[in-house]
């Protein structure tokens, strides 16, 4: 089964958008009640177990990819990357989730950035990777746009909002378990439009001078 002409839009045999989009509210209900669970003076790996705990309370089927957490400075890093030992959440500071869970056979990927004490740069800096990803999804929504143009205005509005991009991150498939299989690529490589119910939207953004960042993913639907 195929959505589109683009072979990097194919589908498997039992994708159904709609359980696609619950897969999604089910994982984006598993990473607040983990973020809900964190607190400072927790480890990384301390955080990462209570989404797994979350995550299996809720009656995930697998992980397609592991529960991802980044306290401070590791938030500059990106997926593949290993973080700096077991880093601890300080009393003013700034966390990622990153969780991609199955649910009802069909792959959520979700991921949101969080600060705790006071920080206002770290604050804004959560909450404007957000306000990215809506103007980056709202010009996806107008249509008729690639994905490489897609992650060409990212970085203009991060770049006007004083924030600088980081492009080794630019999107990815989904679909009914696995979409691996399919070789969907980055987003922000595809030059056609892209569809809905088919590619998570990705944004990292990081200081200019400061060693922080923030990420936040959903799907384009």
């Amino acid at each position: 089964m195929s959505l589109s002409s683009s072979p990097r839009e194919a589908v498997g045999p039992h994708y159904a958008l709609d359980a696609l989009r619950e897969a999604q509210s089910l994982s984006w209900r598993a990473l607040e009640h983990m973020a809900a669970r964190i607190r400072p003076g927790m480890r990384e790996s301390e955080a990462r177990e209570i989404g797994h705990v979350v995550l299996a309370e809720m009656g995930m089927e697998l992980a397609w990819h592991p529960v991802l957490v980044r306290f401070g400075e590791n938030t500059l890093k990106i997926f593949s990357d290993r973080s700096e030992g077991d880093a601890v959440l300080g009393e003013n500071d700034i966390y990622f989730i990153d969780m991609g869970p199955v649910f009802l056979g069909h792959e959520g990927d979700v991921g949101a950035t969080f600060a705790v004490g006071g920080d206002p740069e770290m604050e804004a800096c959560a909450r404007d990777v957000k306000v990215l990803f809506d103007r980056v999804q709202a010009i996806w929504n107008k249509g008729e746009v690639s994905g490489t143009a897609l992650y060409a205005r990212a970085e203009q509005e991060a770049r006007a909002m004083g924030w600088v991009l980081n492009l080794d991150i630019r999107g990815h498939r989904v679909s009914d378990y696995p979409h691996s299989v399919h070789k969907g690529g980055n987003l922000g490589d595809f030059d056609a439009v892209p569809g809905g119910g088919l590619w998570i939207l990705e944004m990292q953004i990081r200081h200019p001078t400061r060693p922080f960042g923030a990420f936040y993913e959903d799907l384009l639907a």
